[in-house]
């Protein structure tokens, strides 16, 4: 029984020392390829504040690129959070499958826009990260295609929160104009992202920041509002499932943005979270909890609200939400590709000036 015992301690001790060793042998496998480079070696608009190694070469191959996912350097973290992220999304779809009906059930389709937004901007940060350091054009093609993807997710928040969370006084109010503004105001998020990051070619980076954050905190406190109506009417006597991860949601959205906005904790320490630290890295993780939190709270109201929400929607309604949401996709589409021609024209005049 002891021989047993220790010739099983034995296999687990060896386990655990394969897995230590298999970054190294990830890296022996994968060929040869450049090194990191430091800040001064990278164009300004590739710099980010406070992180001073660790940059990617510019003009290498796709394939160096797609292999970087397996290296460490300074957007490995910002990688890997939101893929791992868009992994536990799409886990999280096919387990509401097994329940719920997405063809048969238009009532759910607000559910399915929520989750195949997150699946859709998680994999486009991943791909801006993962790819953006190619050249000057990639670099803000794939942020474009970045901000489309938090666009369509802000326009996802807003349909799961006006179709199942809403209280239905305030749904009188804003049923006519409600999704019309949080359209409007996903693809004004969409616009100010893509403008900002083009006038930080020749701006501070804090016009760039201006034109993030104002559009993308509008369309966050509109897409909300049916949730403060909801905290303001509750009681602890009341029997809601989902309050808790309402609250968990906006409290974790409320960090991120902190995060989001200041570059903490690198600006204490500049050069000391050039791998891991970054406040880039930390708003990548609370929203993609902010919205794993969210995601549960809309099936929890779809489960749970159903009487509420079929007096107040007819079938139709959750149509006209999915050719909202598809709209709104087109619209940040156009948005990416006027104002990436100005960016090509920038590009151009720069090339031949030199």
């Amino acid at each position: 029984m002891a021989t047993t015992v220790m010739d099983r301690i034995g296999r687990v001790f060896i386990s655990l020392q394969q897995i230590k060793q298999l970054p190294q042998l990830l890296t022996q496998a994968l060929p040869s390829v450049p090194g990191t480079v430091k800040d001064t070696d990278v164009p300004c608009y590739f710099r980010e504040r406070y992180i001073h190694t660790g940059y990617r070469p510019l003009h290498q191959s796709w394939r160096y690129y797609f292999l970087s996912l397996f290296q460490r350097h300074n957007e490995t973290i910002n990688i890997w959070t939101h893929l791992l992220a868009f992994f536990v999304f799409l886990l999280k779809l096919y387990k509401f499958a097994e329940s719920v009906d997405f063809v048969g059930d238009p009532h759910s389709w607000p559910l399915l826009i929520l989750i195949l937004s997150a699946m859709n901007y998680t994999a486009l940060s991943a791909t801006a990260h993962l790819l953006g350091g190619k050249s000057e054009l990639c670099h803000y093609t794939f942020f474009f295609l970045d901000y489309v993807g938090v666009a369509q997710y802000q326009y996802g928040s807003a349909v799961v929160h006006f179709y199942y969370s809403i209280d239905e006084r305030y749904y009188s109010s804003v049923k006519g104009i409600f999704m019309v503004v949080a359209t409007f105001l996903s693809c004004l998020s969409c616009f100010g992202c893509c403008y900002g990051k083009y006038c930080n070619l020749t701006l501070p980076t804090c016009v760039r920041k201006v034109g993030q954050i104002v559009p993308s905190a509008l369309a966050y406190m509109w897409d909300c509002t049916p949730l403060v109506v909801r905290f303001l009417s509750w009681s602890s006597a009341s029997n809601d499932s989902a309050i808790i991860y309402h609250f968990g949601q906006v409290a974790f959205f409320l960090s991120c943005a902190f995060f989001f906005a200041a570059p903490v904790p690198e600006s204490c320490c500049p050069g000391r979270c050039d791998f891991l630290g970054q406040s880039h890295q930390v708003f990548h993780v609370f929203l993609s909890c902010c919205t794993f939190s969210q995601i549960h709270a809309a099936h929890l109201d779809y489960v749970t609200r159903r009487q509420e929400y079929l007096s107040l929607h007819h079938s139709g309604d959750a149509a006209v939400c999915v050719r909202l949401y598809v709209i709104t996709v087109i619209v940040c589409l156009l948005t990416v590709g006027g104002v990436l021609r100005k960016v090509r024209q920038v590009i151009e005049n720069k090339a031949k000036t030199h």
